[in-house]
């Protein structure tokens, strides 16, 4: 009774076009989740001679949001509970709003402190957006996830290749706050969402089995699927250029291979959550990323780097493939929105801890060896233990 009842809300829904805006509003939301962190690599130069600090605290700018993200992620679906879900998320694009006004400013002390509020408000966001779907449009989670993650994408990529002309022609403090356009726009389309009916997360909380996270084998397969894919991610949006410069090529060139490999992960982004959506079990698809993830990196560890855009290539679909799979394992592998929204904080917190020592950790390891030929090993390395924790996570069952 209750899944007929769904089904004809959902149709209701789709013939009074509130999904349409709630996707616009999902669209633009999407872009205040990564285009605060991504404007900052391009213009760290100018940020750390404006301010005149160190290149260790100018690194903490893109490790401080990680940090927050790992620390906050297991309290939002709580507060959530308490507040609302539509309110939470609303609070939280004020709050990074203020974070990147503060950061602009120009001066050391609020650089950090609207840094540590920007990494604050986005964890409410990574967790809790992929939770919500499942309860609006339950549906049509897999299209959301789509549009969700192509956003975060092409905003982000988009950020990064902006904030350096800005920064050059306007100042840096103007390239760290352009985002908040974002911000603004954000907040003025979702306050029709606060009029619409609320997420009971009570009722749902009170309907599920309260597995703790820590407990089930389940919960830490998919917090490991989202920490290693998130390394491979960073370390390899951090790395890379250095390695093709490396075995060759130059700056410019370096750089515009991990553009291609970004934007390669889009089209995967998109289609991967609607495909995983539709399927039993999603373990052809880690089959797939995990082929392109050795391809990639087998290519890379090889220095043919005559064919270094089609490793990139390869490595997109795998990143757009992995990222994309994970935010709908949140969904897939739990019976409710809060169980949704428990189980993406449990796997964020720990997914991006491992994210946050990543790039450490890879740089160690090349310092230690003086050789780029064992970190490319861990890239491997870390491929075959995501196959094997999204293989475990793509099996038809839920917390």
């Amino acid at each position: 009774m209750n899944e007929q009842k769904i089904n004809q809300n959902s149709k209701k829904i789709l013939s009074n076009k509130p999904l349409l805006f709630f996707m616009v509003a999902v669209f633009l939301f999407a872009t205040t989740l990564r285009t605060p962190i991504t404007v900052v690599g391009p213009i760290i130069s100018f940020i750390r001679d404006g301010l005149g600090i160190s290149n260790v605290l100018a690194g903490f700018l893109t490790t401080i949001p990680l940090v927050a993200f790992a620390i906050v992620s297991p309290f939002a679906p709580r507060i959530a509970r308490k507040w609302g879900m539509e309110w939470t998320l609303f609070y939280s694009v004020i709050l990074l709003c203020t974070g990147v006004l503060l950061r602009s400013v120009g001066e050391t002390a609020l650089l950090i402190g609207g840094t540590i509020l920007i990494g604050i408000a986005i964890a409410f966001g990574n967790v809790l957006i992929p939770s919500y779907f499942k309860w609006k449009f339950p549906l049509h989670i897999g299209l959301l996830t789509g549009v969700y993650s192509v956003s975060m994408n092409i905003s982000s990529g988009l950020a990064a290749g902006f904030s350096f002309p800005i920064a050059t022609n306007a100042g840096w403090q103007i390239a760290l706050g352009f985002s908040i356009v974002l911000g603004v726009l954000t907040l003025a389309i979702w306050i029709p969402i606060l009029r619409t009916p609320k997420v009971d997360l009570h009722m749902s909380a009170s309907q599920t089995m309260k597995t703790q996270m820590w407990k089930s084998p389940l919960a830490w397969a998919v917090a490991g699927a989202m920490g290693f894919q998130s390394f491979l991610f960073y370390c390899s949006s951090a790395w890379l250029p250095e390695i093709f410069i490396s075995q060759g090529l130059d700056a410019t060139a370096a750089g515009w291979m991990v553009s291609v490999m970004q934007f390669a992960q889009i089209p995967m982004t998109f289609v991967i959550p609607i495909i995983a959506g539709k399927l039993i079990s999603q373990r052809p698809i880690v089959i797939f990323f995990t082929i392109c993830y050795l391809i990639g990196f087998t290519g890379v560890l090889m220095e043919w780097t005559s064919l270094a855009i089609l490793w990139m290539i390869f490595l997109g679909f795998a990143g757009g493939a992995s990222f994309g799979l994970v935010l709908m394992l949140f969904s897939l592998r739990t019976e409710t929105a809060y169980d949704a929204a428990e189980l993406s904080g449990f796997a964020q917190s720990i997914g991006y801890l491992v994210a946050a020592v990543g790039p450490v950790l890879f740089g160690y390891v090349h310092d230690l060896t003086n050789s780029w030929f064992m970190p490319l090993l861990l890239f491997i390395l870390i491929s075959v233990l995501l196959f094997f924790a999204s293989f475990i996570s793509a099996k038809n069952q839920t917390v």
